[in-house]
């Protein structure tokens, strides 16, 4: 029997005014929706039942597109226009999707601005077109479920996403017709779900191994605020990755020697994701695999199984003994270990991921849906139904991010691991006399030099007043928001003269790579520093070079001797032969040996200087205009 709300004649059918609010966990191998109802957060099933949402599409020859289970059943039978693990794609140029492996063996085209399409039989379609059809898939079942239009989501993206992939993700949520609150770390929000309602404070590990990529973040709470210490990951550590070991497994033992088709393989891939399932509560399961040519019968034993990802749950240990330290915390700070995604249920993980902590790590959500789950709850309260909650989250940037400067040199002006949203600025000046633009270069990485670094965006700033090297004043603001997305601006203080840009490359940064550049300023930070120091010393000298050139050209004849413009020469010369050798101490000691030599004609200059403004004038106009 179904219950009729009934009200007072013009009160309102929701006195509270509830907005519709949901949270948005798009995984790489599932995907969740779920939302707060009374006082319960719960994720949201479709109409049979299920929670889980295959993060799969196909796309049909008619223009129809299938999402989830649908997709998924048909797998096998059509890989090509059947999309799996989209996430693994989201933000990356075709030729990092190309290299990505056999489970993504689609057939790419490449757009004009550099992002992959993938070719189907209804049209090529890019990483963000398919990504929004899950997202609409899910968006529906809640407005059905809800009964009307989602006010707005709040939607989680793996911590170590950069700019250009959380774009992406943007992009697909827009054009899902999706109003998005803010992206989430995905660890941010498992912490929300546990944190929230038990009110804990101190450290929190929280261990995120899904389908296609793994995070591990350290997070502080604190009286409702989350501050994200330190992240961490390895693309290479997804249960894909699982999958993956054990396909090829069974290819070696069967002894199949030939080309593995597509279908075969995705065949095999999804007999594998069984395999590893059962191998959780079983210590062994049956093999039967009978793919045309390929055939296997054997057994698996759970111990075979963990020698074959030994290897790569040791990786994710490696990532979190960075992270632990990045953090600036031990392990025994540590209060709690909380374990996100559904790889986490394979037991040799949960035993690694204790041992290194020494904790036993929390599972009391079900992994795969704490993160949609966390993220319905700061959902609902973005979106007013909760006022008085003054939860606050602070994220952090995953790489430092700033521009380049003469020499071709890195300056950081936000650093990596730093609370956002946040805003830094800092001023720069010209480098010649009379320079009236200046070329604004937005990096990101961790290295010193520009060349080792990843080139985000680029812009002009145009206008700046003629002065001499050093007199123009550049406020450069950097602007980091809530959901990771920078802006840059630059200002002319004098004239007030502005340019900015909103940085959105056509496609970003792997979490592999992200992780090898943090790697890399680790392994370089020595050799860096040597660099640092050689380029600053070349500019150094290139300056003094060109003043005292200019300054020869201007006054030298007229206040020097010709045998002091040949000394001069002489010291110009013996800069210029050190200049471009790898020696920044013979460079600094002839940039001095310089400076030295024109301290005499600098003197000249400025007495000359005085006595020009004083021509015509007494001392006692002068006196008489200070009182």
């Amino acid at each position: 029997m179904t219950l009729l709300q009934i009200t007072e004649p013009g009160q309102a059918v929701d006195p509270h005014q509830r907005k519709r609010a949901a949270g948005i966990d798009l995984g790489t191998t599932n995907s969740l929706i779920a939302t707060v109802r009374g006082n319960e957060t719960r994720t949201l099933p479709d109409m049979a039942g299920r929670h889980l949402l295959p993060s799969v599409v196909r796309y049909l020859g008619d223009g129809k597109v299938a999402v989830g289970d649908e997709a998924a059943d048909a797998a096998r039978q059509d890989p090509l226009n059947t999309i799996v693990s989209i996430k693994r794609m989201m933000g990356r140029g075709l030729d990092d999707v190309q290299n990505l492996g056999d489970q993504t063996a689609y057939h790419f085209a490449a757009s004009d601005g550099g992002m992959p399409l993938i070719q189907t039989v209804a049209g090529d379609v890019s990483p963000v077109q398919v990504s929004s059809e899950i997202l609409k898939s899910l968006v529906h079942r809640a407005e059905e479920t809800l009964g009307g239009e989602l006010e707005g989501v709040v939607t989680t993206v793996p911590a170590y996403l950069d700019d250009a992939q959380r774009q992406a993700t943007r992009d697909a949520a827009r054009l899902a017709g999706v109003n998005v609150y803010r992206l989430l770390n995905e660890p941010t929000a498992a912490a929300v779900a546990y944190g929230l309602d038990s009110g804990a404070e101190g450290v929190i590990a929280v261990y995120d191994l899904g389908g296609g990529t793994f995070d591990i973040s350290l997070l502080r709470l604190n009286k409702g605020v989350f501050e994200v210490l330190s992240t961490g990951g390895d693309s290479a550590l997804g249960g894909d990755d699982f999958d993956a070991r054990i396909a090829n497994w069974i290819i070696e033992r069967s002894g199949f020697a030939g080309q593995i088709d597509h279908g075969q393989y995705r065949s095999l891939m999804y007999e594998a994701r069984r395999l590893k399932e059962q191998l959780t509560n079983e210590a062994s399961v049956a093999v039967n695999v009978e793919l045309g040519a390929l055939r296997f019968e054997g057994e698996l034993t759970r111990d075979d199984f963990e020698q074959l990802i030994k290897d790569l749950v040791a990786n994710s240990i490696k990532a979190c003994r960075r992270a632990v330290r990045d953090a600036g915390v031990t392990t025994g700070d540590i209060n709690n270990v909380i374990m996100v995604g559904g790889s986490t249920r394979v037991p040799l993980v949960k035993q690694e991921v204790g041992k290194f902590f020494g904790a036993e790590p929390l599972a009391d959500i079900d992994p795969d849906r704490v993160v949609a789950i966390g993220a319905a709850i700061q959902a609902n309260i973005l979106a007013g139904n909760k006022p008085d909650d003054e939860m606050l989250l602070l994220d952090v940037l995953p790489l430092s991010v700033g521009l380049e400067t003469m020499g071709g040199l890195t300056e950081k002006i936000i650093h990596r691991n730093t609370p956002i949203p946040v805003s830094r600025a800092q001023e720069f000046t010209t480098y010649k006399d009379g320079q009236s633009a200046m070329l604004v270069h937005v990096v990101q990485g961790e290295r010193e030099l520009v060349s080792d670094c990843r080139s985000l965006a680029r812009f002009e700033l145009r206008g700046i007043p003629p002065m001499v090297a050093g007199a123009a004043r550049i406020g450069v603001v950097f602007q980091v928001d809530a959901d990771g997305l920078l802006s840059v601006s630059a200002t002319e203080l004098t004239t007030g003269v502005a340019a900015s840009i909103e940085v959105k490359p056509s496609y970003g940064l792997s979490e592999s790579e992200i992780t090898n550049m943090l790697k890399s300023s680790f392994e370089h930070a020595e050799e860096d520093a040597q660099a640092r120091s050689l380029a600053e010393a070349r500019v150094d000298g290139a300056r003094v070079i060109d003043a005292l050139r200019a300054a020869l050209k201007q006054d030298g004849e007229r206040l020097l001797s010709a045998d002091e413009i040949r000394d001069l020469e002489t010291a110009i010369s013996a800069l210029s032969a050190v200049l471009d050798g790898q020696d920044a101490g013979a460079i600094r000691d002839a940039t001095q040996a310089l400076a030295d030599a024109s301290d005499e004609f600098a003197a000249r200059r400025m007495d000359d200087s005085v006595r020009s403004a004083l021509a015509g004038h007494s001392i006692e106009e002068f006196d008489e205009e200070q009182q």
